[in-house]
């Protein structure tokens, strides 16, 4: 691998690693709330924040050996989750699915990206994304099954958390998450 690739793949590392930071937070937020409001939403909750920390840890673990560090605005995943994770809770269980199906969906668009980019250079952690992927879209499936309108403050609600999402991850890869989606966009369309 080139210098260029070597940091693409670290930046992978960092967002994902703060990405599940992030969500962490999220679900703790909203578990926070559900608690007390909303105690079917649990399970589902502890089971997918389970989940969140255990991918954190395996995107840590990976980050030594290909010269990644942890995000510098961790704590902007970390209290930007959380209070959107207890806000959007406040709003319903809705707001919790919502919040739950635009996170992941997102998420989903750029590990599929990740996964393109990472299949002939790094077979470990395309592997390892590979197998994580599997659980995002598993709580991407739920939470979509689960959502009962499509009111304008729902669609204004997932715009508005989608794109925050996208905004933290540029933020947190100085832009290479875009690049990135260019460049497979473009191998895509040759022949």
């Amino acid at each position: 691998m080139n210098a260029t690739e070597q940091l693409a793949i670290a930046r992978i590392l960092k967002v994902n690693h703060a990405g599940e930071y992030g969500a962490i937070r999220i679900y703790r937020g909203q578990a926070l709330v559900a608690r007390r409001i909303y105690p079917d939403v649990v399970a589902f909750l502890e089971e997918t924040l389970t989940h969140e920390v255990r991918h954190c840890t395996l995107f840590r673990e990976a980050m030594p050996e290909r010269g990644a560090r942890p995000c510098r605005v961790m704590s902007l995943w970390g209290n930007g989750g959380f209070v959107l994770g207890f806000m959007t809770s406040l709003l319903s269980r809705q707001g919790i699915w919502i919040c739950t199906a635009a996170v992941e969906s997102t998420v989903h668009r750029h590990l599929e990206d990740q996964l393109r980019f990472l299949r002939d250079r790094d077979e470990r952690l395309h592997s390892l994304i590979l197998s994580i992927q599997q659980e995002e879209l598993a709580h991407l499936h739920h939470a979509e099954q689960r959502i009962a309108t499509n009111a304008p403050w729902a669609r204004l609600l997932h715009a508005f958390v989608a794109a925050s999402t996208e905004a933290v991850i540029w933020l947190s890869t100085w832009g290479d998450s875009s690049k990135m989606s260019r460049q497979l966009a473009a191998t895509r369309e040759r022949p």
